[in-house]
């Protein structure tokens, strides 16, 4: 056979880089989004983070807890878009009354955009959660009546959404695809709000944690490992591997049932901390790079999960700082992935310069955890899956407020998982914290109760309102160590040398 042509010899050899690339640095082309807290009195200013972020780091986007002038501003011509938050307390003057989304966009969204990217408005934080009647029978008006202004101010493409605790879901054990809304809240609030959705080509935003829902024998489960034997989901025949899919697939049958399964999803926050009480399994640097890497590779890696095969899904990590001012466990002050002095916590492949940090030590073998509301491992499939949407510090409050019609006042911070039944991978989710959007999520520490959640679980809970964000393929290895793809990144350039070097002599 003839040799190949000098083209058709470099068209294969370009075919190779690519997934030479793909393969070795999964992270090189990943686009993946950040939550930006600031409930820290070491932080860096705005303006710093900004320009670390741009050019230093591989991160694209950010999510911002509230629209303070000088964080929206530090991103002017950055290339990161910015999602900016309106406060739950402005939901009642943007729905009500004539003018006030109007004022709202002339003053936090004119004088910034397009300078800043703003891609996206959250209207509040987790409201389902609070409880109050009045935000959560004024949260689609407020959406409706700010994309309105939005588009008479003339910026049509930016979107308009709100995040969801998992606690929106129904407490009823079972699986992913037995998963649906509230009773209530589904007709009165999901489905138009989902049909809003659809018009304006919006995501569907939510925040799954699968730390909030794991215990000592989950743990494989909530990390997506290979070695985790799975949760068969009866429904489907699905056997799930990754809390997190189950989740996501939780909400998607939730959101098919009322036939908005069409519907994009973003997921507004997901994390998991470096840090947590002594003697927690499952928490430390090496299980944080853990979570986020699989988590990237999820994200942007266009396999979907079960029930939605090839989707990507718009990704906010929470979060980009340890905040050592927000209160709660331990955990709640170290879901960041970098410190205060911009040092990466740990390697998960988003620096551009390829800068690592030194490896974490392999994760603690997954005993019981202490803390874990359950003291003992979860029904299979449905107890993990809802284990999964038990995930967040917020779902106590959901469980409060659970129908439209009743009007639960606020709860606080969740001592144990009112949805606490760890055994519904999507049910539940519980999840407000109590975190307000604006204050970024105003961090009440939560504990995570039942459902198997860790007990730091509830802090993240309590941790923010602010930053309370997936799947499979990108798991790193069982033991935890510093990702192998991290390794690979510093051969990188010096293999694509030569490999361009041998492409030009073709």
């Amino acid at each position: 056979m003839a040799p190949p042509t000098s083209r058709q010899g470099r068209h294969a050899l370009a075919v190779l880089l690519s997934f030479f690339l793909l393969v070795a640095s999964p992270y090189a082309a990943t686009a993946i989004g950040v939550n930006y807290g600031t409930k820290g009195d070491n932080l860096p200013p705005p303006s710093k983070v900004a320009s670390f972020l741009a050019n230093r780091t591989r991160i694209d986007r950010v999510k911002l807890f509230d629209t303070s002038p000088d964080m929206v501003r530090a991103f002017a011509g950055t290339g990161i878009s910015v999602v900016v938050t309106a406060a739950n307390g402005d939901i009642p003057s943007l729905s009500t009354t004539k003018d006030g989304a109007a004022a709202w966009v002339s003053a936090n969204i004119s004088p910034y955009y397009p300078s800043t990217d703003i891609s996206l408005v959250a209207v509040g934080n987790e409201i389902m959660a609070t409880g109050d009647k009045a935000l959560i029978t004024g949260l689609v008006p407020a959406m409706r009546a700010l994309k309105a202004a939005l588009v008479a101010a003339g910026f049509p493409k930016i979107r308009v959404s709100t995040p969801h605790a998992l606690g929106v879901l129904a407490a009823v054990s079972g699986p992913p695809s037995a998963s649906r809304f509230r009773d209530g809240f589904d007709r009165a609030v999901f489905a138009p709000m989902l049909a809003f959705h659809r018009q304006t080509s919006s995501p569907f935003m939510v925040n799954p944690y699968p730390y909030f829902g794991y215990n000592g024998d989950t743990l494989g489960y909530a990390l997506a490992r290979p070695s985790y034997p799975g949760v068969l989901d009866p429904g489907t025949g699905i056997t799930y591997t990754s809390m997190f899919e189950a989740q996501m697939d939780a909400v998607y049958s939730a959101m098919d049932k009322l036939g908005f399964g069409d519907v994009e999803i973003a997921v507004g926050e997901t994390g998991w901390p470096s840090k947590a009480e002594d003697g927690q399994v499952g928490v430390s640097a090496a299980e944080a790079a853990e979570y986020n890497r699989y988590l990237i590779g999820e994200a942007g890696g266009g396999s979907g999960t079960p029930l939605m095969p090839k989707r990507t899904f718009e990704t906010y990590i929470f979060s980009l700082f340890n905040e050592n001012l927000k209160p709660g466990p331990v955990a709640e002050r170290n879901f960041g992935m970098f410190e205060a002095d911009l040092t990466p916590v740990y390697d998960v492949g988003l620096m551009k310069d390829g800068a690592v940090v030194k490896a974490a030590p392999a994760p603690a073998p997954a005993a019981a955890v202490a803390s874990s509301a359950e003291g003992g491992a979860p029904e299979p499939a449905a107890a993990e899956a809802q284990n999964a949407s038990t995930a967040t510090k917020k779902h106590d409050k959901e469980v409060a407020a659970a129908a439209p019609a009743e009007t639960a006042a606020p709860e606080p911070a969740p001592a144990s998982g009112a949805d606490g039944d760890a055994s519904s991978p999507a049910e539940g989710a519980p999840t407000d914290d109590g975190k307000t959007p604006e204050e970024e999520g105003g961090d009440g520490p939560a504990a995570a109760a039942g459902t198997g959640e860790s007990s730091e679980t509830a802090a993240k809970d309590g941790g923010d309102a602010e930053g309370s964000t997936e799947k499979e393929h990108a798991t790193p290895a069982p033991a935890g160590a510093a990702s192998a793809a991290a390794d690979l990144l510093v051969p990188i350039s010096s293999t694509l040398m030569a490999a361009l070097s041998l492409a030009l002599h073709m």
